[in-house]
């Protein structure tokens, strides 16, 4: 079943009636997304967390980690342990979308004060989850917050993101600011899957808008996630990323070759997956929501798992629900 697009500029319709993603494979899919990270595998390196800070919280207590898993790449996550949970536990890795970081997720201002009012669109979800009994690892992305661009930093000092330096550099370089993100995601998920207090086995992940893209590569890659939640993001790429300007850091080069967003959402079967989206979203269409949505649930109904996959099409906007994903992603890690 081919996603049915809407139309086109003239100047891309030809290319696009050439284009046969029927013929495609699953594992060519994979190998894809497979290099996206491979230039960035020779900078692998272990070290181990260093424990910033630890600040006693309602329900749970946040650590503030320093990390380096590639070769000079230093850099933040927050770790929400929930009070009164028997070790080992089970975990998410919570990806953070366009904004400040990891402490817009987790309860925290830009300067790391306490944000009493949680009013964008990411909700402190990493909260919500950790105050569901769910251990949390909540990284900085690069080109984000604590780590925009000293360049970016140096020219605006209120800029929001360096993903348009970072990503433009590395396309000149053969490479995807995703790739370099993707991997080092697959490193903090090593890390957390390490972790003492951790049940290996029950790891899910959960994403926002771009950190959504993130966290369906990452799921697609590592069957160590047992259940994933993307929100504000799962829609077409006809709909969404073709049809609205979005950030170059979206941008996949030679995907269309292979793959529409739904075929890339399917790498995740059999394993769980739900998808949330709001219905007044302005980049990211409920239309294109409703056709990836439907086109996943026949995938998962063909493969006799029907159970697994959830959606959740909400009355809000580009913006983090977890009104039924995150009771759906408890029962997936717990169950």
């Amino acid at each position: 079943m081919r996603v049915d697009e809407p139309g086109a500029d003239p100047a891309l319709s030809v290319l696009d009636r050439s284009l046969d993603r029927e013929a495609v494979s699953a594992q060519q899919r994979l190998e894809f997304l497979r290099e996206l990270t491979t230039p960035f595998l020779r900078m692998r390196t272990d070290t181990e967390p260093k424990i910033i800070e630890q600040v006693a919280c309602d329900g749970y207590r946040r650590d503030r980690i320093e990390l380096e898993l590639l070769s000079g790449m230093r850099f933040r996550a927050y770790v929400l342990v929930p009070d009164q949970v028997a070790a080992p536990a089970p975990a998410v890795l919570a990806v953070h979308g366009h904004g400040y970081g990891s402490r817009q997720i987790t309860g925290l201002l830009p300067d790391g004060g306490p944000d009493p009012d949680d009013l964008d669109g990411h909700h402190h979800f990493a909260v919500a989850l950790a105050r569901r009994g769910l251990l949390v690892m909540a990284p900085d992305v690069v080109g984000f917050g604590e780590r925009r661009s000293r360049a970016d930093r140096g020219y605006d000092t209120d800029a929001g993101n360096s993903c348009y330096r970072l990503a433009s550099t590395l396309l000149m370089q053969g490479a995807t600011l995703a790739g370099l993100r993707v991997v080092e995601l697959l490193g903090v998920l090593d890390q957390l899957a390490a972790r003492d207090d951790v049940d290996p086995d029950r790891i899910g992940i959960v994403g926002h808008s771009g950190g959504s893209m993130l966290s369906m590569i990452v799921a697609a890659l590592d069957e160590r996630v047992r259940a994933s939640v993307l929100c504000g993001y799962p829609n077409t790429f006809a709909d969404s990323i073709r049809s609205v300007r979005h950030c170059l850091c979206n941008y996949l080069p030679g995907v269309l070759t292979l793959a529409e967003q739904p075929d890339l959402l399917e790498l995740i079967m059999p394993r769980r997956l739900f998808l949330e989206s709001g219905e007044r979203d302005p980049i990211f269409p409920r239309a294109g929501f409703e056709r990836a949505a439907a086109k996943l649930a026949e995938g998962y109904a063909a493969a006799g798992v029907a159970d697994r996959f959830g959606t959740d099409l909400h009355p809000g906007g580009h913006e983090v629900s977890g009104w039924q994903s995150f009771a759906w992603l408890e029962r997936a890690l717990t169950d």
